[in-house]
């Protein structure tokens, strides 16, 4: 990756221009850049100040600070984001935590609501230590559940108790189950693994695939574990994302939610950032700034 000059963009009727001071890259994202397309700028969860307000009169003004979830673009000093897909930011949440909320913010929100009520019940999250894990595991223990979380290390495990996880463990096979909801985002062998620990009749829903390996399942399985049990696939695009947005960042700015940013860098690191997001050396998010905002 590197950097290189381009035209500003120029916002359709329904889209502002953000300066931004702030972005945040995703581990997906990364993998767009092993074949990338002509022309490809990446990057979907920005914060900064309103430059140009949308010309159908829709969205925050000038001068606004915002947080948005762009489709892309965001890896850049200027950005056209769709208005329905902008949050304001209080003066209370800085653009380094706005930033770290967009993808992996909305991911856990849509995955709570897809997983229905969580109060009283016995949740399993794998692959905990990534951005979506952190919020997920906050917000569903905030919401009444027991979530056991699935993290590698013994460091990022003790964040997550923190964070209101009732069990942590370092294998997938360690959990002590039945759980009533799964929440599976490794794939590869703890998929099959992780749906053995649900009770009978409830379900896993499948949301990613870390490990980058196919998942094989056996339907005999079924008949000797979780009965009855469904497992259902969960990806979290769909604009509109304002409300979301909002969402998170209400809970930012009530103490009720809290972004874990391991690494927060220059932009000019950017390519070295996106190498250790990539390998997994980075524990929740890690947020790029541009200097905008100084």
């Amino acid at each position: 990756m590197e950097f290189a000059d381009d035209v500003q963009p120029v916002p359709a009727a329904d889209e502002a221009l953000v300066r931004v001071e702030a972005f945040s890259p995703n581990r997906g994202e990364t993998f767009l850049l092993e074949n990338p397309r002509p022309g490809l700028v990446p990057g979907k969860d920005v914060a900064g100040l309103v430059v140009q307000a949308a010309a159908d009169g829709s969205g925050p003004p000038i001068g606004t600070r915002v947080v948005g979830h762009p489709a892309k673009g965001g890896w850049a000093e200027y950005v056209a984001v769709p208005t329905h897909s902008l949050a304001v930011l209080p003066g209370a949440v800085d653009a380094v935590r706005a930033a770290a909320l967009p993808l992996a913010g909305i991911t856990a929100l849509r995955l709570l609501r897809a997983a229905g009520g969580v109060a009283g019940r016995r949740v399993l999250l794998t692959g905990a230590s990534g951005g979506v894990g952190h919020y997920l595991t906050e917000l569903a223990a905030g919401a009444g559940a027991e979530v056991t979380a699935v993290t590698a290390t013994a460091r990022r495990g003790e964040r997550l108790r923190a964070l209101g996880a009732a069990a942590v463990v370092h294998d997938v096979a360690g959990a002590r189950g039945p759980f009533d909801v799964v929440l599976e985002s490794t794939g590869g062998a703890a998929l099959p693994v992780a749906l053995a620990k649900l009770a009978a009749g409830s379900t896993l829903i499948w949301f990613g695939q870390a490990s980058r390996t196919p998942v094989t399942l056996d339907f005999f399985d079924f008949f000797t574990g979780p009965e009855g049990s469904a497992i259902r696939h969960f990806h979290y695009a769909g604009a509109p994302y304002g409300e979301d947005l909002a969402t998170l960042v209400r809970l930012v700015d009530s103490g009720r939610l809290h972004p874990e940013i391991d690494r927060v860098e220059d932009w000019g690191r950017t390519a070295r950032t996106l190498v250790d997001l990539r390998e997994r050396r980075i524990r929740g998010k890690a947020v790029l700034t541009t200097g905008a905002g100084r």
